[in-house]
């Protein structure tokens, strides 16, 4: 009886065992993914992610500020990392260099609680967040943040919602800015997709202060490589507007130009965990 019952739990891992490797060997199991895939959404970090990391980006924009980047070329170091208890932090600061050769500067910290998920990398995981922002004309803001994502093993997508509130007059009273990111595995650990982003969408019903409605679409891509130390990203696209409002507040940060616009940006991410 012994000998029966050894051999049965033999042969079930051995099945196990085998299912497992056929299931790694055909690429069905999700890879240690970058810590963040997309450019103008920002996801939760799991117990499973690298822990800590350090960010680099540039981007390019001509008529555009706000969410879809800096006028001219903007330069951008950030950190990001998992505090424990679905629990994640990121924080970053920006300089931005417009082609009228003024710089200036802007900050930004938030922390965000997954309470739906966020104990695994695959799955659903549906986060809030709260934080504080100093934009480059020196206006304090408080956010909070809405994230969703889910990651399968061929594809992932993320999305937020964002609401700021300038601590300054003549602005609006709720900025609204949303975004969302697919991205498709192509191969290994090479990942192409799209993504979106709005801003001032409540333009969309109502008359804001800062000209409507603006929304980027362009192409994503990401990339990591196979020790995880480094990871690229890479999306943009034009801006334009949904909607036009009369603009009231000719000082607000957000305010684009009538015509389109165009925003560039690029990141490299430096794994800083063991």
């Amino acid at each position: 009886m012994k000998t029966t019952l050894v051999t049965l739990l033999l042969t079930c891992l051995m099945i196990q065992t085998t299912f497992a490797q056929s299931i790694e060997n055909s690429g069905l199991i999700t890879p240690k993914r970058s810590a963040e895939p997309f450019l103008f959404s920002t996801t939760t970090l799991t117990p499973e992610d690298l822990k800590w990391s350090l960010d680099y980006s540039s981007s390019y924009g001509e008529k555009v500020t706000g969410p879809f980047g800096q006028e001219g070329v903007g330069q951008q170091v950030g950190v990001k990392g998992y505090l424990g208890k679905q629990l994640t932090v990121y924080a970053h600061a920006a300089v931005g260099n417009t082609f009228s050769s003024n710089v200036s500067s802007a900050q930004q910290v938030e922390v965000i609680r997954d309470f739906i998920g966020g104990k695994k990398i695959g799955g659903l995981r549906v986060g809030l967040g709260l934080g504080m922002r100093r934009d480059y004309s020196s206006t304090n803001s408080i956010l909070s943040r809405a994230t969703i994502a889910y990651d399968a093993p061929r594809w992932k997508t993320g999305g937020n919602i964002l609401f700021e509130k300038a601590i300054a007059a003549n602005r609006d009273k709720i900025d609204i800015i949303s975004s969302i990111g697919f991205h498709y595995r192509l191969k290994g650990k090479f990942y192409g997709g799209l993504e979106a982003v709005g801003e001032d969408l409540e333009g969309l019903w109502s008359d804001e202060a800062e000209g409507g409605a603006k929304i980027l679409i362009g192409p994503s891509l990401n990339m990591t490589t196979k020790n995880n130390r480094l990871s690229f990203a890479l999306s943009g696209g034009p801006v334009f507007y949904a909607t036009s409002n009369p603009i009231t507040n000719n000082q607000a940060l957000r305010e684009l130009p009538g015509q389109s616009g165009l925003s560039l940006r690029a990141k490299v991410i430096f794994n800083l965990s063991n």
